[in-house]
């Protein structure tokens, strides 16, 4: 379709000379020449904003209409996972072309951003249930229960593995600069696996797991790690022992252990890692900048013996701050 010419400021003018004389529309159509409906718009914009000169304008007026804007967004909020491709090929066929990146514009100027998606455990409507009935049941506990609550986990800690997902500034031409790459090595460079606790007072003992993990070197672990943190934390005797549901933990072996050694065990619903709090000490511990440090300068000097050493002097600068 052909653009159409711009009339001429003089012309606008001379349109509102006339339009002042008394004529109409029709009369200043036949008399200049144009189209009623341009004689009209000239008029109404005159009578609007009080000239007919042009106005500032934000730019370029965008390509996509208020119908492909209300497709874009009824189609990111039926499926969030939508490419901005698949989206332009969505455009492609109600006949609006556009680049992707004026979709991801657009979309952002709605207030729909493109964002790294958390990661939650897959949960069954079983799974659900019991989630819910954990927190009804633990609802109104007392803060002093929560203050006494022992939470345990493991963790594989890793020499390359945590640096991994990164984004970078950078100048042009810097790309192969030291501080701007990653370093990465054959295997991942190596990982320890880690036991650790901590309750409301601080972090308790960190054990480092050799070999295959079993119910029998998780009994081990609790019988020389447990008692001395909770004496260490000053926990009083109402204490209780979270655990997960590994199966480590819940085997009869390790069931008959900890009745035999009086460990109270929090019951918890499974497929539920997000609701332990040690969770959030994990990534605090390699995520801030002074226990990041402490950690990387160790990792850097060798392999995985050197972890245990960083870990441990980073849960020490928990405790400590």
């Amino acid at each position: 379709m052909p653009r159409s010419k711009e009339i001429q400021e003089q012309m606008r003018t001379e349109v509102i000379e006339i339009y002042q004389s008394g004529k109409g529309y029709k009369a200043i159509s036949k008399a200049l020449g144009l189209q009623r409906t341009t004689v009209r718009a000239i008029i109404h914009k005159w009578q609007k904003h009080g000239t007919v000169v042009n106005l500032p304008r934000s730019g370029r007026p965008t390509k996509l209409t208020p119908r492909a804007q209300r497709r874009l967004i009824r189609e990111v909020t039926k499926d969030p996972r939508t490419t901005s491709k698949e989206l332009q090929a969505s455009l492609a066929s109600i006949k609006v072309s556009v680049h992707d990146s004026t979709i991801r514009k657009r979309l952002g100027k709605n207030g729909l951003h493109g964002r790294f998606p958390r990661r939650k455990p897959l949960l069954s409507k079983k799974n659900i249930r019991a989630r819910l009935n954990f927190a009804k049941k633990h609802l109104n506990d007392c803060q002093d229960f929560w203050e006494n609550t022992l939470w345990t986990d493991e963790s594989k800690v890793e020499l390359f593995g945590r640096q991994m997902s990164r984004y970078i500034w950078r100048k042009r031409n810097t790309v192969f600069q030291k501080k701007n790459i990653i370093p990465t090595v054959k295997y991942g460079g190596g990982s320890v696996m880690v036991w650790g606790c901590f309750a409301a007072s601080g972090p308790g003992r960190l054990a480092v797991i050799d070999g295959t993990m079993n119910s029998t070197v998780y009994q081990k672990i609790l019988k020389e790690n447990v008692r001395p943190s909770v004496r260490q934390l000053k926990l009083k005797r109402s204490w209780v022992l979270q655990q997960d549901n590994d199966p480590k933990h819940t085997s009869k072996s390790t069931s008959e252990w900890l009745k035999k050694n009086k460990m109270k065990t929090l019951e918890w619903p499974s497929q539920s890692p997000d609701l332990n709090p040690i969770e959030m000490l994990w990534r605090f511990m390699l995520e801030n900048p002074q226990i990041k440090l402490n950690y990387n300068n160790f990792a850097k000097m060798s392999g995985p013996k050197f972890l245990q050493s960083a870990v441990k002097d980073s849960l020490q600068v928990i405790a400590n701050t």
